[in-house]
Parts: structure tokens; C-alpha cells; sequence
């Protein structure tokens, strides 16, 4: 049964660079927005749009690579699609994004925090020691998804500061998961 789990985390995270790179692109994506002054507020909104398509791209491509060896690798499909449909939808109607941007982006962190969560407890399972570090930062991406949801006028006003580091906690989440499967990945190669 042993040999039988790591023969399937091996073919499974084969493709692990996938998720390293995302979670790059959202933390440069976070660190961006600290530093997009609130009077481009338009510009934010198209840098989350392009942000969210991008997303979608990669999320995808990593949930189809694995789709035959990595159990619930729908939901990885499922949440590359939203993001690449969100990201659609925000590039082509930027006057509509600027109203709703904090409604697209909890929903977004809540949706992929919740994703992260499970990522944390499939972890633990194969053995990892650092799944609770992944886990906090998983339910530090449901607060802060919270916080955008709870008062969208609140959030309105500090968009720039919670979605920055809404998209900090992710990037580094993919990152610390990227850097775990690598490591599966060279337990199940040697």
C-alpha cells in the first residue's frame, strides 16, 4: 500500500514547478498592488483582471497534468476555471469591476483559501511535518476573504492594503506547497 501512495505522489507532483510559478505570480501580483497608488484604482482593477485570467491559465494547466494520478484534481480544475472566467469578466468590463472588485476578490480568496485548506490536510496525510504552517495561512486567506465580504464599503476603502496581502497569503501558500511536492517528488525518485 506504501509503495502504492508514493508511486502516485510521485507521477502526481512531476508537474510541481506549475504551482511554484503561480504562487510567484500572486505574490508579485500583492506586492504590486502596495505599491499601486489609490488614485489608479482603474489600474488595479485591470491588474486584477489580467491577475485572475493568468491564474486561471496556470491553474488549469496544473490540475489537466495531473488530472490522471492526483485525487481531487477537479477541484484545482474548478478553481483555474473561475479564475480564468472572473478574469475574463473583469477585463472586459473594467467600469463594472471597479464597483464590484471587493465582492470578485473575497469570493476568489475564499473559494482558493478553501481549496488551500484541503491542500494542508492531503499533506498531512502523505507525511508532510509543515502541513500547519500551510494550514494557518489557508485560514489566514478565509479571514481576510471575510473581511472583503463582511463590508464591501470598508473593503472599498482598503482594497488596496487586503487584497495585497489576500494575494501575498496565496502566492505563498502555492509557493510552500510547490516547495512540499518538489520535495515528495524527490522522495519518490530516489
Amino acid at each position: 500500500m506504501a509503495t502504492s501512495i508514493l508511486k502516485t505522489v510521485k507521477t502526481a507532483v512531476k508537474y510541481w514547478w506549475i504551482s511554484l510559478l503561480s504562487g510567484i505570480f500572486f505574490v508579485v501580483v500583492g506586492f504590486w498592488v502596495f505599491k499601486t497608488p489609490l488614485e489608479s484604482y482603474l489600474a488595479l482593477a485591470i491588474l486584477f483582471s489580467v491577475a485572475f485570467f493568468v491564474s486561471g491559465i496556470f491553474e488549469i494547466l496544473y490540475a489537466v497534468s495531473n488530472r490522471g494520478q492526483l485525487e481531487g484534481w477537479g477541484w484545482a480544475l474548478t478553481g483555474g476555471i473561475i479564475d480564468l472566467i472572473l478574469g475574463f469578466i473583469l477585463m472586459s468590463n473594467p467600469g463594472i469591476t471597479i464597483a464590484v472588485l471587493p465582492l470578485f476578490v473575497g469570493f476568489a480568496v475564499l473559494f482558493r483559501s478553501v481549496m488551500a485548506m484541503g491542500a494542508a490536510f492531503d499533506l498531512k496525510t502523505y507525511g508532510s511535518k509543515d502541513w500547519g504552517w500551510m494550514l494557518l495561512i489557508a485560514v489566514l486567506g478565509i479571514l481576510f476573504s471575510f473581511m472583503l465580504l463582511w463590508n464591501p464599503i470598508f473593503a472599498g476603502a482598503t482594497i488596496i492594503i487586503w487584497t495585497g496581502l489576500a494575494f501575498i497569503s496565496i502566492g505563498i501558500f502555492r509557493i510552500m506547497l510547490s516547495l512540499r511536492l518538489r520535495k515528495l517528488h524527490k522522495l519518490t525518485t530516489v
